[in-house]
């Protein structure tokens, strides 16, 4: 929102939210009718283009977006170094209504406009006129446009919405309020409108200047340079016709220069280009590579975890993986198309995110596998290659730990990472599987004076590390499988065997578990508190009993570019397998934690709590 919101500054959908796009439910009522009634043959080209075209921009919008995060996270040729947050993803969620608004008019112009509805595919005349009368009116009057947005009075009422982005995204060129968007779409149907009141007109130019338009936007607010060098020797001119993302990236971070809207001659006509332009175009275009301090490795969940990650939808991803969103079927068959060419053709780690702690650097790494993956036993010998060839790929590049989430440290898989550290016993990177916080944090989420809780799946490092610890402190722990019993009990210390109990009758309301299932939920009394000892979330089927997170913790405030949620977990809250890999890089430890070994929960819980990190039941 503006500082200062003025008349037209709201979609007039706004109120509607996720169910805007009703607002084309006419329009869409009416083609159908027509296809039913009268045929496709009846149809013309321009009317049966439109929500197509729609689409189209949506689809190309999102490539956008993706190739944007996957760069920046890269961060070899970023333009501006900041975090980019939560309120910024939210405030760009709406990145569609100008979709729709365009959709609209489009509709009604074809009611509206006789010449229209008789455009053919094509006419070279009309084309060439939509590029003159962008590069003259067009591109003249959004310049003074534009310098007439960043005087005080419209600057506070309306433009101030899009500069509140001063780390851009491509979404981010089409965030302003509502009358400016009617201004830009007057001024852009000039190239399109003219040549369709000349007879001239056709739907291949109209869909053309559109997608130029929406290129050029994207690509001018994608905050990565990409626009090769050799492209202005070539064509020395160029440098006046088209602008670069640094070029407009100067704009928000210095306001008052780089007008110009795709042309950046008029900057040079009237002195208001950025003297510093072109050696922050050289500078980030020759990039510099950046070796993060520490690496979390991480993978796909299910389908749905395509689109939630930071390169996928942002909005979706600035969501728990686990909150419903309605569209969500539609983009299924995508995510599934993904799923197979992630396996066919995923041979190596990819970077999806990019974190500051202060002065130190995190990065996330996927491995291209999904869940069911690691449950097929013929593909562990592959996945262990991908983890081994990522182990060695932050080895090589000088990183100082590397932290293995969710599946990548299972122990059927690795033996919770120690296959890596016996294979190569000068690895420099240490490599750290998070038992030792992911038990404290446990620990920690048992309530005080508790004296029996219920063990159930206890084949987990960490689940036996806390039944071991919860002996030890005299609190019983009771479970119901003999062969988990026999087992744990070998493990426990003998002066603390007393506190564990095999019983099948004895059933206390405090459960911790791996996995917990429904035929076993069932089987607990009411308001039992269910603990998960795994980095993967119970599903909830009683109402009558408490749920609690995974391990996690929230982070500190002074972590910057943290605008996507780890998988379910809620907002600025991090796994405490990930958050013990940051410790064990922030405090310098030289050790590995894999294998059996583990960090001593104590020192580990209290290097968590001196580093910022707060208890979930705290924050």
């Amino acid at each position: 929102m503006a500082t200062r919101p003025g008349p037209l500054t709201e979609w007039p959908w706004q109120c509607m939210g996720s169910f805007k796009y009703l607002v084309l439910a006419p329009a869409a009522l009416h083609t159908a009718h027509r296809v039913v009634t009268k045929g496709w043959g009846d149809m013309s080209l321009a009317y049966a283009a439109i929500l197509p075209a729609l689409l189209l921009r949506m689809i190309h919008n999102q490539i956008w977006i993706s190739l944007s995060r996957h760069q920046t996270a890269r961060r070899k040729h970023i333009i501006v170094d900041r975090g980019l947050e939560f309120d910024q993803v939210d405030r760009e969620s709406s990145w569609d209504d100008q979709i729709i608004f365009n959709g609209l008019f489009f509709y009604l112009a074809y009611a509206a406009v006789p010449n229209v509805s008789r455009m053919p595919v094509w006419i070279t005349e009309g084309a060439i006129i939509t590029a003159l009368l962008h590069i003259g009116p067009v591109e003249f009057l959004y310049y003074w446009f534009h310098r007439a947005l960043h005087h005080h009075f419209l600057y506070s009422r309306y433009h101030s919405h899009h500069h509140a982005s001063i780390v851009t995204e491509p979404i981010t060129s089409v965030i302003h309020p509502f009358a400016e968007h009617v201004v830009y779409f007057l001024l852009f149907s000039i190239p399109m409108m003219t040549p369709i009141f000349m007879g001239c007109g056709s739907v291949l130019a109209v869909v053309l200047y559109i997608t130029y338009i929406d290129f050029m936007n994207n690509m001018g607010h994608c905050n990565f340079e990409l626009v090769p060098k050799h492209i202005f020797h070539v064509f020395p001119a160029l440098k006046y016709l088209m602008y670069t993302p640094s070029f407009h990236s100067l704009h928000h971070t210095q306001f008052r220069t780089n007008y110009s809207l795709f042309m950046p001659f008029y900057d040079y006509i009237y002195n208001t280009m950025d003297s510093s332009t072109d050696e922050l175009y050289e500078r980030t275009l020759k990039g510099t590579e950046e070796t993060p301090d520490l690496v979390h490795l991480t993978h796909m969940t299910n389908l749905r975890s395509t689109y939630h990650l930071r390169v996928g939808i942002a909005s979706i991803a600035s969501r728990p993986s686990e909150s419903p969103v309605w569209y969500m079927w539609m983009i299924w068959p995508v995510a599934w198309l993904s799923m197979v060419l992630a396996w066919v053709y995923g041979s190596s780690a990819f970077v999806i995110e990019s974190l500051t702690l202060k002065k130190f650097k995190m990065q996330t790494w996927a491995i291209p596998r999904y869940n069911f993956h690691y449950g097929l036993i013929w593909q562990r010998e592959s996945i262990n290659s991908l983890i081994e060839k990522a182990i060695l790929d932050a080895d090589g590049r000088g990183v100082r730990v590397l932290s293995l989430g969710l599946l990548n440290q299972a122990k059927q898989l690795n033996g919770s990472g120690e296959l890596f550290t016996q294979k190569y016993p000068k690895l420099r990177v240490r490599l750290v599987d998070g038992s030792g916080l992911a038990t404290a944090v446990v620990l920690k989420s048992i309530p005080l004076y508790t004296k029996q809780v219920f063990l159930f799946g206890s084949s987990s490092k960490v689940a036996h590390a806390t039944a071991t610890a919860l002996c030890k402190r005299g609190v019983q722990v009771i479970m119901n499988q003999k062969n988990e019993y026999d087992m744990l009990k070998l493990r426990v210390l003998e002066s603390s065997t007393a506190y564990l109990k095999f019983s099948s009758d004895e059933i206390p309301q405090i459960w911790i578990g791996d996995i917990i299932d429904d035929k076993q939920q069932r089987r607990a009394p009411s308001r039992t508190i269910f603990i998960p000892t795994s980095q993967f979330p119970l599903k909830k089927t009683r109402k009558d009993c408490t749920y609690l997170s995974t391990p996690a913790m929230k982070i500190p405030e002074t972590m910057q570019n943290v605008h996507a949620c780890e998988n379910w977990l809620p907002r600025r809250v991090m796994s405490a397998w990930r958050i013990a890999g940051i410790i064990h890089a922030q405090e310098g430890w030289n050790m590995h934690e894999c294998g059996d070994d583990m960090m001593d929960i104590e020192k580990v819980w209290s290097a968590a709590i001196r580093h910022g990190f707060i208890p979930l039941s705290k924050a």
